[in-house]
């Protein structure tokens, strides 16, 4: 039957996938990854059952049940402290990250109450599991979204590493959660139950391409990220640009530094600058060289790269001995790393797609 193939190809997607995130061929984004396997490893175990049952192995005795219901429960938020992984590869637990505990905790009373007395309080665990999902991808959808703001401080290339794959995941699992526990609240029949499980094998299917394409998100010279770290939690607690880092004639003089080095040296063209290495060229620190972004442009860092880019490419689009020259071939030759990242970026600096541009002033 077509809906016990699709569950097979679940736990087994699944089950490899989690081995490939644990193995980490690449070695990339390495705590992120080992949690987000874990993640996946507790996502296959909701089909362990469907498997047993198919090949007619011994189902799972009751308390196997119970402790695995209690390990599953951890499924959010073992997503969550992935989020965390990727957006900070060098966060550290704190006590406050106790909190995690809690509602698990509370399942677990559940459980044994419901194991242990006459009382039925499946309903109250569905709704209490349920809760806990929404919290959790809530919580990721969140932590996702302050990320795609923050690469922006040092990162002129964002397209790879904004993590976007996962945010569309996590909107995806929020409406298949949604649906799920309505469908287990009142039972719909089995075409639905097909297509459901269809959906999330399709899911499963674009987290297998997605992840598997994630390049490493900080940079990999330690030094680097540690600084662009530093920046990132530094605009957490304190806005950069309400802190004189600098006095006014520094922020002057700077500023003209900084332009001129862009002009005449042309680092934009270097597809993978951050703020750290062009503080290092420019010889002074990190934070400094944002504050000089931030008041003396009044841009931030990805802003700031891109606008030399986009300068380039429009004078590259302009100049009619290149007219047989491609759109990917400008892209490259104005720094940037893809022709989605330079279509992207110069229509949101110019409302138009290059292909437009060049038509509109030709």
């Amino acid at each position: 039957m077509l809906i016990h193939l699709i569950e097979i190809f679940i736990f087994s997607f699944l089950m490899l996938l989690s081995f490939i995130f644990f193995v980490n061929p690449m070695r990339v984004n390495k705590k992120a990854n080992l949690w987000f396997g874990a993640t996946l490893l507790l996502w296959s175990s909701f089909w362990l059952d469907e498997i047993l049952v198919l090949t007619h192995a011994q189902p799972l005795g009751a308390l196997t049940v119970f402790v695995l219901s209690c390990i599953q429960f951890f499924t959010p938020v073992l997503l969550y402290v992935s989020i965390l992984f990727f957006t900070n590869p060098t966060y550290k637990f704190k006590a406050k990250d106790g909190t995690l505990f809690i509602l698990p905790l509370v399942y677990l009373v559940i459980l044994i109450l419901n194991r242990t007395t006459q009382n039925d309080y499946k309903t109250f665990l569905l709704v209490l599991t349920l809760a806990h999902a929404i919290l959790y991808t809530t919580k990721s959808y969140i932590k996702l979204r302050m990320h795609q703001r923050k690469i922006t401080l040092f990162s002129s290339n964002t397209d790879e590493i904004d993590l976007k794959w996962l945010e569309n995941i996590i909107l995806v699992l929020f409406l298949l959660v949604m649906v799920i526990s309505v469908f287990n609240l009142i039972y719909m029949g089995t075409p639905l139950k097909l297509y459901l499980k269809g959906m999330m094998l399709v899911t499963i299917l674009f987290v297998a391409y997605s992840s598997l394409k994630q390049k490493e998100i900080f940079p990999v010279n330690v030094k680097h990220r540690d600084e662009v770290i530093a920046i990132d939690e530094d605009v957490e607690t304190a806005n950069t640009t309400k802190r004189k880092i600098l006095n006014d004639e520094e922020l002057v003089a700077l500023t003209s530094k900084l332009h001129a080095l862009m002009k005449e040296k042309q680092l934009y063209l270097d597809n993978d600058i951050n703020l750290a290495s062009l503080s290092e060229a420019m010889d002074i620190t990190p934070h400094q060289l944002s504050y000089i972004i931030n008041n003396g442009f009044h841009q931030n860092f990805f802003q700031f790269v891109n606008t030399y880019r986009i300068d380039k490419a429009k004078s590259l689009l302009l100049d009619k001995s290149l007219r047989k020259m491609t759109i990917l071939g400008i892209a490259y030759e104005s720094g940037f790393n893809s022709k989605t990242a330079f279509n992207t970026t110069f229509k949101k600096f110019t409302n138009q797609t290059p292909s437009e541009f060049k038509k509109t002033e030709f």
